[in-house]
């Protein structure tokens, strides 16, 4: 039982890709950002305000690191993502996405201290190599000579944006209850994606984009995280950042049947070899230390 909790949160994010790719078309991606955040910050108000007021003395001093947060992870990710899908498919973008965790690992080394080991080194060189499969559709000359599609580029400043707001979540260390946290955020996207909402046109709620909205607010922008932080209470963070590794995977098989995307070689190869560097730079804890050379012999004068 205690494993439905990361499944499910994976498999709405992995979803969640998916109804990115569906809303091209169906809804501008200014809209569906601004009013996914919108709908879930009215929704969450009336159960938040009371723990808010209650927290206040610990967000007042904190408020520029939550508006940082919120900007990172769920406005510029958020954003960012529904901007690629009309430029990328669901299947590149789950594969790019799944870079995350060790970009995350990466920041962590150069921002907290943490110790570089021998599978972040050789895993991030994985990880490399099979999102360059991937971007370049198996043909680097063809990268070379066009460079990167623009929504694959895009997913990667937006995997980058959210590996940055993983790190800053856990440097600062904010000591407030998780669910505040993601209200407080919620909040901030809403007020920094409202000037980009005015200024782009619009479609408008229609019976074909609402379901698409609906998904994006009640599932993956509020039951996910509550089923993710469940998971960490009740699994803990490494093994709960494990399940993450699925989401490329799921992804891929949920575009194949909605979107009906093909899955070709680089694909899967690429997918494997990502896959493969994130799993490694988890399990190979070796750490790496700096070549230190014997001392030069000293003479006796």
């Amino acid at each position: 039982m205690q494993y439905a909790y990361p499944l499910l949160a994976i498999f709405i994010w992995a979803g969640n890709t998916v109804v990115n790719k569906l809303a091209v078309g169906a809804i501008f991606p200014a809209e569906i950002g601004f009013y996914r955040w919108l709908l879930a910050g009215l929704l969450f108000t009336p159960f938040m305000l009371k723990p808010v007021i209650e927290h206040w003395p610990v967000i007042r001093p904190n408020l520029w690191r939550i508006a940082i947060l919120g900007i990172l992870g769920m406005a510029v990710y958020q954003s960012l993502a529904y901007f690629a899908a009309s430029l990328t498919s669901a299947t590149n973008m789950g594969i790019i996405l799944s870079l995350m965790p060790l970009m995350s690992l990466a920041m962590a080394i150069a921002a907290l201290g943490q110790r570089l080991t021998a599978g972040a080194l050789v895993g991030a060189v994985l990880s490399f190599a099979g999102v360059l499969m991937v971007v370049s559709s198996g043909s680097l000359a063809a990268l070379l000579q066009h460079g990167v599609n623009l929504g694959d580029a895009m997913m990667l400043v937006a995997t980058l944006a959210y590996a940055v707001y993983s790190t800053l979540l856990k440097k600062w260390q904010l000591r407030l209850p998780p669910l505040v946290l993601l209200y407080l955020q919620v909040l901030v996207a809403v007020v920094v994606l409202l000037p980009l909402f005015l200024a782009s046109p619009k479609v408008g709620p229609t019976l074909q984009n609402i379901p698409l909205v609906l998904y994006a607010c009640l599932l993956a922008s509020m039951l996910a995280p509550l089923a993710w932080m469940q998971a960490v209470v009740r699994l803990g963070p490494s093994r709960t950042t494990l399940f993450f590794n699925l989401l490329p995977l799921i992804t891929a098989l949920i575009a194949a049947v909605v979107l009906h995307e093909q899955l070709a070689w680089f694909h899967l190869v690429g997918g494997v070899l990502t896959l493969a560097g994130v799993v490694l730079s988890e399990r190979w804890t070796t750490v790496l230390r700096p070549f230190a050379g014997k001392p030069a012999p000293t003479g006796q004068g």
